[in-house]
């Protein structure tokens, strides 16, 4: 980059030899980077079972009888009138 046969007897302003390096505004560059994290979530599901029992009421009639009897005497007058006769 410098002329290595520079000559010191120029002026300071033309001396390639004697200069600084001009400062250049800086230039600022950007760079997106992206990272992509795996987080796990646990989801807890719960299963309620309800079990329904369910009564089904049937009526069977169960028939009973009973009996009495009855005793009618038919007495006519009564029966010392028939005895001797």
């Amino acid at each position: 980059m410098f002329n290595k046969n520079c000559s010191c007897n120029m002026p300071y302003d033309m001396d390639p030899c004697n200069r600084e390096p001009i400062m250049e505004p800086m230039i600022n560059k950007c760079v997106e980077k992206e990272f992509i994290h795996e987080v796990k979530h646990c989801c807890p599901i719960n299963t309620h079972v309800i079990n329904k029992h369910i009564y089904n009421h049937t009526y069977t009639p169960m028939y009973t009888c009973t009996s009495e009897d009855v005793v009618i005497n038919n007495d006519c007058g009564g029966c010392s009138k028939f005895i001797g006769r």
